[in-house]
């Protein structure tokens, strides 16, 4: 028996739950020796108790759980749960919470730059040098070299520099690149109040927000991936993932993967959307980001077939993301483009991909349909200003209408699966997958939505117990961000913080988190089959199916924190 709770801590007004679990089997209904659970200081004075109450069995977990609410404890402070003489690990109650979370959040995107030096005074103790800045060659002509049908001097080599690396590897991908960024830039565009701090790198200062600053290192390098008729590389990588060396000891060529019709719709509408976040700050660089927004979805327009990407049509060794469509694609960026320029023919294309999609609510990379959602709802969701309404054709209306109908439906989904499983995630067996931390934040986001359209608590709470689960209130007890919680992992899959040779792990970085499935060699030796989905995780550098870090991990973790920041200033 354990309690578990946020290891981060609780907002002074948000919903507080601990869990005390014991494993069990689901046949079985354990007994308790306690019926309460105690609130204490640090120092052992016990301030509050209150009684346990059973939630039955979850299966995600394999433990029989009951749940003890504390939400009337809003005094700042450090405390513990105290379960009969076992402790919780200590939490606090404050208001700056998320806050300090998004800084390490957000700084985890200056920790995974590629191609300029992390300088101490930014890096501290992980500054690092320069890293892979040769040129790059196109992948037909780098295989045509491999076998002698090239000369090297003959190659085409393109100066494309910048940008962060995707995940544990020193790859750079158009699709992850744009679904990360959409996390961020829409969480400053819904939340600008939550995105005030200083995060130390080297633009801050500047007028622009750091947040953007950052972003926009990303968005240099994404517009290199353009080509001269509006396609778009789907990746920069060299042939095979590096060794676990740090990222200026990675000298392979890198290499531009072929032009995907997913890369360019992911393109346009990021760029699209860019161009509206940085207006006022730099007029220059929003034209040239709907610029190239409107040539690439002119690619489109003069490619309606669908073009993928698989590594095996290649023979690349790198991240993959493949996909089997690319209707979600084209209908974001149609939607981006109309809330740039009014023109119906983008709405139009919208509504039409609307009707084709089964469920146009998904906020990941795989499936980006929920970004032109929050296109076509952009006004109702901006809350500082409050953006005034404005009266929308008919069209426009009838769209929002039942983007707003597909989203509560969804919401109202993951409010029941929440209240089903004892922890709380909104979880069902099969959303723990490879990143199922990702699938849990992106549920996070869409709780979010729904409570900005509605104000209904119910969205909020279920939303905060999402971030709970991430940091803590999960089977394994571990906090999923590295440096939050006095449980936080360690370990996770990515080549620097394992070849840094730094016993302390960069803090920030979220962990992709358990996975029914484990696809690695020691996840497939030391988890026994049959372990609860909740269950199966390791911390440890070599699980790349459970511990990997990726860019588009952090970001949803971003949206999420500055959506509680914004709503505790609001309370």
């Amino acid at each position: 028996m354990k309690p578990y709770v946020n290891q981060l801590g609780y907002l002074p007004q948000s919903k507080k739950t601990a869990i005390v679990a014991v494993a069990t089997s689901e046949t079985e209904t354990p007994s308790l020796d306690i019926t309460n659970i105690q609130v204490c200081t640090p120092a052992g004075d016990c301030i509050l108790e209150k009684p346990l109450i059973p939630k039955g069995f979850d299966v995600t977990a394999g433990d029989y759980v009951w749940q003890a609410d504390f939400s009337e404890l809003t005094e700042c402070g450090t405390y513990i749960i105290q379960a009969g003489n076992v402790s919780s690990y200590p939490f606090r109650i404050d208001t700056e919470l998320y806050s300090e979370l998004n800084v390490l959040l957000c700084k985890m995107l200056y920790f995974q730059r590629c191609g300029m030096e992390l300088e101490e005074k930014y890096a501290g103790k992980f500054a690092r040098p320069t890293c892979h800045m040769n040129p790059v060659v196109l992948w037909d002509e780098y295989l045509k070299n491999k076998t002698g049908e090239l000369d090297a001097d003959s190659m085409q080599k393109f100066n494309i520099r910048g940008g962060w690396h995707d995940a544990g590897d020193f790859g750079r991908y158009t699709t992850a690149a744009a679904c990360a960024l959409a996390h961020i830039l829409y969480a400053y565009r819904f939340f600008p109040d939550s995105f005030t701090q200083d995060l130390n790198i080297p633009e801050s200062g500047n007028g622009i927000p750091d947040i953007l600053n950052e972003c926009r290192y990303e968005l240099d390098w994404l517009l290199q991936m353009q080509t001269a008729d509006g396609g778009v590389y789907h990746k920069l990588t060299t042939e095979r993932h590096a060794a676990f060396v740090m990222p200026h000891e990675d000298l392979d060529p890198m290499i531009l993967l072929p032009v995907s019709s997913m890369a360019v719709g992911d393109f346009a509408a990021v760029m699209a959307l860019a161009s509206r976040v940085y207006r006022p700050f730099d007029a220059t660089f929003a034209d040239k980001a709907l610029a190239a927004a409107l040539k690439s979805y002119g690619w489109l327009e003069q490619h309606p077939e669908f073009l993928g990407f698989r590594n095996s049509t290649c023979g690349s060794g790198t991240g993959e993301y493949g996909d089997s469509t690319d209707l979600d694609e084209r209908m974001w960026a149609a939607m981006e483009l109309y809330r740039c320029t009014g023109e119906d023919k983008y709405l139009a294309k919208t509504s039409e991909l609307f009707e084709q999609h089964k469920k146009p609510t998904e906020l990941g990379w795989a499936d980006i349909s929920g970004f032109a959602g929050w296109a076509l709802l952009e006004n109702r969701l901006m809350t500082a200003p409050k953006q005034s309404r404005i009266r929308l054709s008919d069209a426009e209306q009838a769209l929002t209408d039942r983007y707003i109908k597909v989203i509560l439906q969804e919401a109202d989904r993951l409010v029941s699966v929440s209240e089903t499983y004892g922890y709380g995630a909104a979880m069902e067996i099969n959303d723990y997958v490879w990143g199922s931390n990702m699938v849990l934040l992106n549920y996070g986001m869409l709780l979010s939505t729904a409570y900005l359209l509605t104000q209904d608590s119910k969205y909020f709470d279920v939303a905060v117990r999402q971030m709970d689960y991430l940091l803590g209130v999960n089977a394994v007890d571990y906090s999923y961000v590295t440096g939050v919680g006095a449980h936080a992992y360690e370990h996770p899959h990515n080549r620097i913080t394992e070849a840094d040779g730094i016993d302390e792990t960069i803090p920030g970085y979220v962990s992709g988190g358990p996975n029914r499935r484990p696809g690695d060699p020691v996840a497939h030796e030391n988890i026994v089959p049959g372990t609860p989905p909740m269950k199966c995780f390791l911390d440890h550098w070599s699980c790349y199916s459970l511990n990997e870090i990726t860019i588009y991990w952090n970001s949803p973790a971003i949206f999420v924190a500055a959506f509680l920041n914004h709503i505790r200033k609001t309370q």
